[in-house]
């Protein structure tokens, strides 16, 4: 059974690797968000790509090379993240922790479903 606390640790050495040593608080801080927002829910196309990508091969990686036990794992999370930061490097891309937060994803959905109870284009609202 995982605990949420090492789903919490596990995770933030994914994002240590990728984000180039920042942690979560790190990188919360760092793109200026409040207590009570989420880093993913502010992050763009491409930094929730690099994100996902990460996430994804760390899993493979775990599966494909039976790591076992919390610190293996962790370690591998961080060598996972930190390719996936020099490949971005590599192609001359902007590192994550440059980039600017995104506007909040449950704003938009909350906008996308105010704009579909109009019942569609020229429909006027009920």
């Amino acid at each position: 059974m995982i605990e949420p606390r090492d789903y919490a640790i596990f995770q933030n050495h994914g994002y240590m690797g990728l984000y180039g040593g920042l942690g979560a608080q790190d990188i919360h801080r760092r793109k200026g968000l409040k207590k009570s927002q989420q880093i993913l829910d502010h992050m763009g196309s491409t930094e929730l790509a690099a994100n996902l990508f990460r996430a994804t091969q760390a899993e493979e990686k775990l599966r494909r090379e039976r790591i076992a036990g919390k610190e293996k794992a962790n370690r591998a999370h961080r060598e996972v993240g930190a390719k996936v930061r020099q490949t971005i490097q590599e192609l001359g891309g902007t590192m994550p922790e440059e980039l600017p937060p995104a506007e909040s994803i449950k704003k938009l959905e909350s906008k996308a479903g105010k704009g579909l109870k109009g019942g569609g284009k020229g429909t006027p609202p009920r």
